[in-house]
């Protein structure tokens, strides 16, 4: 039989001054550790460049690679690790008896809109599995507006009719204009 060498999943996030070039040396340590880089969000936010990874690499490198990452980005990038169990898929599925939903909301910018849609969630038992923001400025006006977009699971029995009623019902007090739509 040959001699399988087992692989770890770690979870990465990176947060630091933004830079050409961040993103090549975190790729260039994975590879030379016999990483593979499964999947990634990264962001310019505010001047400084976020983003979390997703990589496989051998069991027996974790600790190189986790040590050539920190040398190699010192000064630049302030990084964690954390290991987690394998799924059985690289492509998320969702729970049995749950389904996926697409929100989009935009509006006037103002503290609060997250706050107040992420309780309207919660209480219909709802996991945001992914989530989307920015604020740009209105065509003509210039004016600040709130875009968002989210990929939410909603819970067997979760009423899409009952959520997108709730929702609305904030949505004139937000000042936003929202849209619910199955996936």
């Amino acid at each position: 039989m040959p001699n399988v060498e087992r692989s770890s999943s770690l979870i990465v996030t990176l947060i630091g001054m933004d830079r050409p070039g961040l993103v090549a040396i975190v790729a260039g340590v994975v590879a030379d550790h016999q990483g593979n880089w499964v999947e990634s969000r990264m962001a310019h936010l505010a001047g400084r460049f976020a983003g979390f990874l997703r990589v496989l690499v051998p069991t027996a490198r974790v600790e190189a690679l986790t040590t050539a990452l920190t040398h190699a980005t010192a000064g630049s990038l302030t990084i964690t690790l954390e290991r987690v169990e394998e799924v059985s898929s690289n492509f998320p599925a969702v729970a049995p008896g749950t389904s996926l939903t697409e929100l989009e909301l935009i509006g006037a910018d103002h503290p609060g809109i997250v706050h107040a849609v992420t309780a309207v969630l919660l209480t219909h038992g709802a996991n945001i599995w992914e989530f989307e923001s920015e604020c740009v400025a209105a065509p003509m006006t210039s004016t600040p507006l709130f875009k968002a977009k989210a990929q939410i699971e909603l819970p067997e029995g979760g009423q899409l009719a009952a959520l997108r009623n709730d929702l609305e019902a904030i949505a004139a007090d937000l000042m936003v204009e929202l849209r619910l739509s199955p996936r």
